[in-house]
C-alpha cells in the first residue's frame, strides 16, 4: 500500500472543466495516482462507496461512458447514464434546473456536451463537482490519459517535443493547456484557417508554455518524441465536412507510416479515437510499432479513476 496517495483536500469538491483547473502540483498528483492505479496499488479499496456520478451525454460515446462507469464501479461507487433524449439539456428543462435537481441526488456530474457554455452553466448552479467529459472548446480528461501514456515512455516530459497535427479543435486547445503543466515543447501544425483558439494560446504563452504554431506538418513531425492527431471533422462540424474533405484543406496532414518515420526513433504516435481511417490517419499508423493508441484508450480508465478519487473522496 506504499504507493497509495491520499486524496488531495485541495481538489475535493472542485469542478474540472479545463486542464488549467489543476495547479502543477495537483496535475502531478492526479497522474501519479493514475500510474499507481494502473499498477494495481488501489485494488480492493472502495473510497467512493455509496457515491453516485451522473453522466450526461449530448454526444455519443464509447471510451468516455465506459471508462467513467467502470471507474466509479472500481472505486466502489455507481454511475447513472443520462442521454440528451431523456433530459433535454436546455430544451425539456433549463440547464440550471437540471443542475439544481442533480445536486440533490448525486455526488458529481460528468457531462459530454456540444457547447462549453453548457458545462459552465452546470458548474455555476451545481454545488457538486462538474467534470468536462468533452466540449467544443476542450477535452481535458483525454489529456490526462494522453500524458499518462506519454510518461510511460518518457517519464520526464519537460523539454520533450510533442507535435500535434491536424485541426485546431478542442484537442489542440487542451494540448496547449497541458503544455503549461507538463513542460513539453509543443508544436501545433494546422492548415491555414484552422488554428487553435487564440485566447487559450495567448493565455498559455503568458503562463510560460513553449508552443509553436505552424502550417507545415512534416516540419512539425521531424524529430518529435510524440506525434498526435485527431479527426478533421468533429461531432457538431458536420456542415463543414464537405469543405474539409473535398477542397482538401488538409492535404498533407494525414498520418502515415512514412510520417512516423520522421519522428524520433523512440517516439510514439497517439490518437484519441475514434479514427476516421483514410482521412487524418491510415490504419497502418494506428497498428504501427510506434503507436500507443490503444494504451492511450486504456489509460482513460486509470486517469479518470484518479481524477474521481481526488475530486470525490
Amino acid at each position: 500500500m506504499a504507493e497509495v496517495i491520499e486524496p488531495l483536500t485541495s481538489l475535493k469538491g472542485r469542478d474540472f472543466l479545463s486542464n488549467l483547473d489543476l495547479s502543477p502540483a495537483e496535475y502531478r498528483a492526479v497522474l501519479d495516482t493514475a500510474h499507481a492505479m494502473k499498477r494495481g496499488a488501489y485494488r480492493g479499496l472502495r473510497p467512493l462507496e455509496g457515491q453516485t456520478l451522473a453522466m450526461i451525454f449530448e454526444k455519443p460515446s464509447l471510451r468516455t461512458r465506459t471508462t467513467f462507469e467502470v471507474a466509479m464501479n472500481q472505486l466502489g461507487g455507481h454511475a447513472v447514464n443520462l442521454t440528451n433524449a431523456e433530459i433535454g439539456l436546455g430544451t425539456r428543462e433549463p440547464v440550471r434546473d437540471i443542475a439544481l435537481n442533480l445536486e440533490r441526488w448525486v455526488e458529481g456530474i460528468m457531462a459530454r456536451v456540444y457547447l462549453h457554455s453548457t458545462l459552465e452553466e452546470l458548474a455555476r448552479y451545481s454545488s457538486k463537482p462538474v467534470i468536462n467529459g468533452l466540449s467544443d472548446l476542450l477535452h481535458p480528461v483525454q489529456l490526462l490519459a494522453d500524458y499518462q501514456t506519454i510518461e510511460e515512455t518518457f517519464p520526464d516530459t519537460k523539454g520533450i517535443r510533442v507535435a500535434y497535427i491536424g485541426d485546431g479543435n478542442n484537442m489542440a486547445n487542451a494540448h496547449i493547456q497541458c503544455a503549461v503543466l507538463s513542460g513539453v515543447k509543443l508544436t501545433i501544425a494546422t492548415p491555414r484557417g484552422y488554428e487553435p483558439n487564440a485566447i487559450i494560446y495567448m493565455e498559455a504563452l503568458k503562463l510560460g508554455a513553449d508552443i509553436t504554431l505552424t502550417h507545415d506538418p512534416l516540419e512539425a513531425a521531424k524529430g518529435a518524441q510524440v506525434l498526435y492527431t485527431d479527426v478533421w471533422v468533429s461531432m457538431g462540424q458536420e456542415a463543414e465536412a464537405s469543405q474539409r474533405r473535398k477542397i482538401k484543406d488538409f492535404t498533407g496532414f494525414q498520418v502515415t507510416p512514412a510520417m512516423l518515420d520522421l519522428i524520433d526513433p523512440d517516439g510514439i504516435f497517439l490518437h484519441c479515437l475514434p479514427a476516421h481511417y483514410g482521412e487524418e490517419v491510415v490504419e497502418e499508423a494506428t497498428l504501427h510499432k510506434k503507436s500507443r493508441v490503444f494504451d492511450q484508450a486504456e489509460n482513460r480508465l486509470h486517469a479518470q479513476k484518479a481524477l474521481l478519487y481526488h475530486l470525490l473522496s
